[in-house]
């Protein structure tokens, strides 16, 4: 029997059969690519976690189909002339899930939780807040260290999310085995890689707008078994459906795709200055990771690995976004040129590469067609696959010499750059450190004209196409895939599942 309908077999043999018209009616359930790291907004990293926190955890604001900033928590943000204080209008009326309010008091504590607290992964994205303070009972006054033009973009996502005081005091670091947040839904359990539950809030704010009764979050890393559980029944929607499956997917009675390109992108992380991982001709010369990017064709690598459905990319913004830096398009494969660099820099051929690879099917797929390409070239690429949660903290840790790793994207390009190329920041797995991005990132930050964040973003580019701390590859189409018996489902271009307005024909 071949691996992936065994696999299938035995997914769907474990998902718990649906308990009749009742089920039908108030549940649904939603397969991930992956299990999520720690659900704490403040602690979390990773894309799927996103996908949970959309239901469990508000923002103060949100984001519409055109990427506008629309109110959610909050109501409205005013801008001093001198772009150094946000005034923010809270929402009344809006309660925690443990009947605690949210108020100018619970915002100040979940803003500065987010920048102060121990091993926080929000402290880049709100760095340049200095202070925050209660102006009265449902308004705040961020105060800025310098004018920081992604702020309010910034609380959009999980910097934004607001948690009950209350709660977060009583449980410490361990807040994130029962968040308490002020979203449609509040968590029930999680067994690990196995399931989330969360079951509707009955005071939630805007609780006319939320009819599904209970959601279960199902992690199944194969894309064929969810794929197959949405087929049968078992799920109701699954995040990023293959690529390759789209033609099947759109093919099926019962099943319906939704799609969006990215905000973020798909690269390869090289370790430049962590550890003695470092210490190799990958992480140590800029020329040897320069030949590895011309060795790498990929138009090519998109092709056969997605159908042709995602976009080639050389930057941390899509070729589409208004940000891209068209002075620097995207490098044609030049082997030739790849093997002048290696002689140049003098390193004994082949050229060893530990990659590091998340385990799912299309990723493991991106890694072996890199690797026959490189080898061309002359570099001896061996494939790791490992765990995602656990490559992550092999990430931190410097266990590593190059890492395929994805980031879904923010709605400003700040949030694609800022925390893993500036020096010390807290995403920045290569170790990189470089005084010209670091002063580009800092003037695209505090700049509120376009002409000039575009300015200090080229300087940036310029240098980051040279030094490759990360080498970008592409920008993935976001499928979602679902039954017909959802309705009202809209995809963001945020990539992430919102369940807010979603419906079950009954």
């Amino acid at each position: 029997m071949k691996t992936s309908l065994r696999l299938g077999l035995i997914a769907l043999l474990s998902v718990p059969a649906l308990a009749g018209p009742a089920f039908a009616q108030s549940q649904i359930r939603i397969g991930l690519a992956e299990d999520p790291d720690v659900l704490d907004p403040t602690l979390a990293r990773t894309y799927v976690g996103r996908i949970v926190f959309s239901s469990i955890c508000d923002k103060l604001f949100d984001i519409d189909e055109k990427l506008s900033v629309v109110p959610q928590l909050a109501l409205s943000h005013d801008t001093s002339a001198d772009g150094k204080t946000v005034t923010i209008k809270l929402r009344p009326g809006v309660k925690f899930h443990d009947g605690e309010a949210l108020d100018a008091e619970a915002a100040k504590f979940s803003i500065d939780r987010h920048r102060t607290m121990q091993g926080s992964f929000r402290r880049g994205e709100l760095s340049q807040v200095a202070s925050v303070e209660v102006v009265d009972p449902l308004t705040i006054r961020i105060n800025l260290k310098t004018p920081f033009s992604p702020l309010i973009a910034q609380l959009t996502d999980r910097s934004g999310m607001m948690v009950s005081p209350k709660a977060a005091k009583e449980a410490g670091d361990k807040f994130g085995q029962k968040p308490v947040c002020a979203g449609p839904y509040k968590f029930v359990e999680r067994v690990q890689q196995d399931r989330i539950v969360v079951e509707r809030f009955t005071d939630y704010w805007d609780k006319a707008n939320v009819s599904i009764d209970r959601i279960t979050y199902v992690p199944i890393a194969d894309s064929t078994v969810r794929l197959a559980n949405l087929k049968s029944g078992q799920l109701d929607l699954i995040e990023r459906a293959l690529a390759t499956d789209l033609k099947d997917i759109r093919s099926t009675r019962g099943l319906k795709v939704a799609t969006a390109y990215e905000l973020g992108y798909q690269g390869l992380t090289i370790n430049v200055g962590k550890g003695e991982a470092a210490k190799g001709p990958l992480g140590s010369d800029a020329r040897v990771r320069q030949a590895l990017e011309a060795a790498i064709d990929r138009e090519a690598l998109v092709q056969v690995v997605f159908n042709g459905e995602f976009k080639p990319g050389n930057q941390w913004v899509n070729p589409d976004n208004a940000f891209y830096q068209k002075s620097i398009p995207v490098p044609k494969r030049d082997v030739a040129k790849a093997k002048k660099l290696l002689a140049d820099a003098g390193v004994k051929l082949p050229v060893p590469v530990d990659l590091m690879v998340p385990n799912n099917p299309e990723t493991r797929q991106v890694a072996e067609v890199m690797q026959a390409m490189a080898a061309e070239a002359g570099f001896d690429i061996k494939i790791r696959v490992t765990e995602f949660a656990t490559s992550l903290k092999e990430a931190e840790a410097g266990n590593y010499q190059a890492y395929i790793l994805a980031w879904s994207g923010r709605t400003d390009p700040d949030g694609n750059i800022h925390s893993f190329a500036s020096t010390g920041a807290p995403n920045n797995y290569s170790a990189y450190s470089n005084a010209v991005v670091d002063a580009a990132l800092v003037e695209a930050r505090t700049k509120n004209a376009m002409a000039d964040r575009m300015a200090a973003y080229q300087k940036a580019a310029s240098q980051l196409s040279k030094d490759l701390p990360i080498v970008y590859l592409y920008h993935r189409l976001v499928i979602i895939a679902h039954r017909d018996r959802l309705e009202g489902y809209r995809q963001m271009p945020d990539g992430l599942v919102r369940v807010v307005g979603l419906k079950v024909k009954g």
